[in-house]
């Protein structure tokens, strides 16, 4: 049987960015969102500020489109 992967949406991102700035872990994100956390890991790169959170969904959807 196939592995079914998900896309990450804007929805999904805001998300994210949510949990992070409520100190949520990685672990926790993942399982919240519903992908693995290597998925995670790459999205909080791929949105990474000099903020202090360092994560925006914006930034992220961004640099995708």
């Amino acid at each position: 049987m196939a592995r079914k992967y998900k896309r990450l949406v804007f929805s999904d991102r805001q998300q994210i960015e949510e949990m992070r700035n409520n100190g949520n872990t990685e672990k926790e994100i993942a399982a919240a969102v519903g992908v693995h956390i290597a998925t995670i890991y790459r999205e909080l790169e791929r949105g990474a500020t000099d903020e202090k959170s360092g994560y925006s969904a914006e930034v992220a959807q961004r640099a995708i489109g």
